[in-house]
């Protein structure tokens, strides 16, 4: 999602308890579906996986090791599937800008420098502490301010054993130290996230150190209570509903543990809840809908967490009558490294086989005896993913292999032909709606993609719909339009029906979005009002406060502006806004020299930023340092070389120089 702080002008005018499981059965036992797992309530506590290990101590010896067990850690050597020794650099052609990861002792560090020729003019050192990703595939990483969590620009691709920008960092797109680790990321990749801070995009009070037995089985305090005081159940005679024991579900509920994350897409959230609503045993889509796009001719196509998608297209599945599904292959609570290939194989001939030989494999004999009749190496070929780049993974649609190749894939034109709920056949009007603005917003950013929203959006009962309308007229950048809806609906009762603290923020984002439109179009104190709303629903949002600070500034504020601004740099001091920001309030009461140390401060966290630089020139103007405003200007020269404002400024300081 693309979210920039408001800029403010340059003053310078020139210008997861575990029940035991059993995965040798392939049909599910019997449970009535309207049966309800104690441990769904809301106020039932997770423990943790130290408190399941008391008792399976067997089975957490051999998850912690899988994929999901050694998910998310902290950023040491242990956890490191590299030695970073500071030898690899990773340069971004398109910002110019290199990475040198290394470990200062037992503490992951990571150098960001620019060169000039020879000459370093940028270098800022961030400490690592998190390291999200297994290893199977990636390594990535995270940093932590004060609970706020924030991904760093590198990533280990362990199966190419190559660094490189992180995904979606390529391709001019490398937002540095400022892509924000939020609830949905973190509810997949790491156990459930219970200190996640409601008002907030991306801080914790505490975050777990990976996936772990309640992601799978659901909060265990239920089922720890009554062990502990001597309550057993004999699961020989049915199941103990203190906890979710997955063998005990239906296949469908079964593979929908599964899907939650192994069906990775545009999630939709149902009105109301939150990524923490899900629990094994539910059905996925009364907390979400996950939608994939459908091209044309794009059959094998795929991203890398699709595995439920594609293996519900396979004919194995939809012949199953529910009886194969995901552990009818994968035990999770074993790693996949450590699976024998024969386990696989084993699965598959227990349907294609006859008198021991394999059935209805046509391939020849030699070719057969070359892979030891290894059916997934033909059937679920290794092939690369759409989103991650270096990494290569199973296709989980089984099928006769096609003779369509990625490489021919690659140069299709895609061309879009639906976007589907995966795990609901009938999505609502609302549902579909907000489907079209995130991929919009968040994958696609096709224009047309607006216009299947709006036409949802239409469908909508009236008065119901301020949210997905602002949405649209925001992402549109049409704030008059935006304005004219608001003031049609009455600004002051949109306004005052803001007032929902949900996890997601929906209402602080609408009062955000609202607040903006007014201010582009110069209406301060409305645009004030709804920014005050804003920060309000999320005192944690920094976009938000530096937003209502802002404005409060442009009206003469500047007590309140400063507040704003240093509420900012207490909570996050690596954030140039709040430094630049902070700065221009100084210039105002006329403290240059600290103006300069946060202009430079700004500078240090972001070369590129812009205002900061300007105000810098600007101070060492008006101390006749002309010199140094050069240094300083010289960056957006090059940067923005038909910039006539910048061309003027440079004339004149050459012209200064000769003086």
């Amino acid at each position: 999602m693309k979210r920039s702080f408001l800029i403010i002008i340059a003053i310078f005018s020139l210008g997861i308890f575990l029940a035991q499981c059993d995965f040798s059965s392939d049909k599910p036992s019997e449970v009535k579906a309207e049966l309800t797992w104690r441990n769904h309530a809301d106020s039932v506590k997770y423990m943790g996986i130290e408190t399941c290990s008391s008792c399976h101590a067997d089975i957490r010896h051999t998850f912690v090791h899988t994929g999901m067990g050694s998910s998310f850690g902290p950023a040491n050597k242990e956890k490191a599937h590299y030695d970073w020794n500071g030898s690899v650099v990773i340069h971004d052609e398109e910002s110019n800008l290199s990475y040198k990861p290394y470990f200062y002792g037992d503490q992951l560090m990571v150098l960001e420098f620019r060169l000039d020729g020879v000459d370093t003019i940028h270098k800022r050192i961030q400490k690592i502490d998190y390291i999200i990703g297994s290893g199977q595939h990636t390594n990535s990483h995270i940093y932590n301010v004060n609970g706020f969590l924030y991904q760093a620009p590198f990533t280990f691709y362990t199966q190419s054993e190559k660094a490189d920008l992180p995904p979606g960092f390529e391709h001019g797109n490398n937002t540095r130290f400022s892509r924000q680790i939020g609830l949905e990321c973190m509810s997949c990749h790491n156990a459930m996230p219970v200190d996640f801070v409601r008002g907030s995009n991306n801080k914790f009070n505490r975050v777990p150190m990976g996936i772990d037995c309640e992601r799978c089985h659901g909060p265990g305090e239920i089922h720890v209570k009554e062990k502990l005081a001597g309550i057993h159940v004999d699961t020989s005679q049915g199941p103990d509903y203190s906890i979710v024991n997955p063998r005990r579900l239906d296949a469908k509920r079964q593979v929908e543990i599964c899907q939650r994350c192994h069906l990775q897409g545009n999630a939709v959230l149902a009105e109301g809840k939150s990524f923490f609503d899900f629990k094994p045993g539910m059905v996925l889509s009364d907390v979400m809908d996950v939608y994939l796009p459908r091209y044309e001719d794009s059959d094998e196509s795929f991203i890398m967490a699709s595995h439920v998608d594609r293996f519900a297209q396979s004919q194995c599945v939809i012949h199953s009558e529910g009886t194969f599904n995901c552990i009818s292959c994968h035990n999770p609570h074993i790693s996949v490294r450590e699976t024998n290939i024969d386990i696989f194989n084993a699965r598959c001939a227990t349907c294609h086989t006859t008198g021991g030989e394999l059935q209805l494999c046509s391939e020849e004999l030699p070719v057969r005896k070359e892979v030891a009749d290894n059916c997934v190496s033909c059937h679920m070929p290794v092939s690369s993913s759409e989103d991650i780049p270096h990494v290569t993974v199973h296709d989980h649609k089984i099928a006769v292999p096609s003779t369509r190749t990625r490489e021919r894939l690659e140069q299709t034109e895609r061309v879009l032909q639906a976007l589907v709920a995966i795990n609901n056949p009938n999505p609502s009007v609302r549902s579909k709606a907000r489907a079209f603005i995130q991929q919009y917003e968040q994958f696609s950013g096709a224009i047309t993609l607006l216009d299947s929203a709006w036409k949802y959006v239409q469908k909508l009962p009236e008065g119901s719909s301020v949210s997905e309308r602002v949405h649209i007229y925001y992402l549109r950048n049409t704030p008059a339009l935006m304005v004219q809806y608001i003031e049609s609906e009455g600004a002051q009762r949109v306004l005052d029906g803001l007032m929902s603290t949900t996890y997601d923020n929906r209402d602080a984002w609408t009062a955000y979005r609202i607040g903006q439109a007014y201010d582009e179009l110069g209406q301060l104190e409305k645009a004030r009002g709804f920014y005050a709303k804003a920060t309000l629903l999320a005192p944690h949002v920094l976009e938000f406060e530096n937003k209502f600070g802002a404005v409060a500034l442009k009206m003469g504020d500047i007590q309140t502006a400063e507040t704003s601004f240093k509420k900012i740099v207490e909570a996050n001091p690596y954030l140039p806004e709040g430094h630049g920001n902070l700065g221009y309030v100084d210039l105002l009461y006329g403290d240059t020299a600290t103006a300069v140390t946060q202009f430079e401060t700004a500078i240090k966290l972001n070369p590129d930023y812009e205002p900061a630089r300007l105000n810098l020139v600007s101070c060492y103007i008006a101390q006749k340092k002309y010199s140094d405003a050069k240094v300083v200007l010289k960056p957006l020269m090059e940067l923005y070389p038909n910039n006539e404002r910048y061309q003027s400024v440079w004339k004149f300081l050459n012209q200064q120089g000769k003086n």
